[in-house]
């Protein structure tokens, strides 16, 4: 069953009590160590940014299909693949981004969770808030605000190799598809 290449859904923009983009969010913050002892995917959404202030009861409020929009290096810091498993669990359709931690991006590429990166999408103000409804393209890289009726300029579609991957489920079952 292929996975939607175009995503639509309710936005949470991560800004601060001020309004301000919170850049350099780490793996902690999104995933506080004191629960890498959970390994099963569906216990690992109730502690998804429990250590990001402001941001602790984030797992209450998301629903399934809703998109997350982060400013800077989000998931900077270490290999933790629970802080992209939280998201999971909580069946988020997506992040979109200023930019990503390398590891993390790494990681959510390559267990099929779907990131993008689009400049300017929290630091201009405007272009998107809290409970807007986005559509993305992941092919095509184009992010539309059905809220605000307008286009968001930046957006990075996905390579082909990020689509594979992603359409795969992960990137084991897409290593299935290429080997002999």
């Amino acid at each position: 069953m292929k996975k939607p290449v175009v995503i639509k859904g309710k936005v949470w923009v991560l800004r601060d009590e001020k309004g301000r983009a919170i850049d350099d969010i780490d793996t902690d913050q999104i995933y506080h160590n004191a629960h890498l002892a959970i390994t099963e995917l569906e216990k690992m959404g109730q502690f998804a940014l429990g250590n990001l202030p402001g941001w602790e009861d984030f797992p209450q409020k998301a629903r399934p299909g809703d998109i997350l929009v982060v400013g800077k290096n989000f998931g900077a810091g270490s290999s933790r693949q629970q802080a992209v498993d939280c998201f999971r669990s909580l069946r988020i359709s997506l992040i979109i981004g200023e930019s990503f931690g390398a590891i993390y991006q790494r990681n959510a590429i390559n267990s099929g969770f779907p990131l993008m990166v689009c400049s300017g999408i929290i630091s201009h103000p405007g272009k998107v808030d809290s409970r807007n409804v986005l559509e993305v393209n992941l092919s095509t890289g184009e992010v539309f605000n059905h809220t605000t009726g307008k286009k968001i300029e930046g957006g990075v579609r996905f390579s082909q190799v990020q689509m594979d991957i992603y359409q795969a489920g992960n990137l084991f079952e897409y290593g299935k598809t290429i080997l002999p």
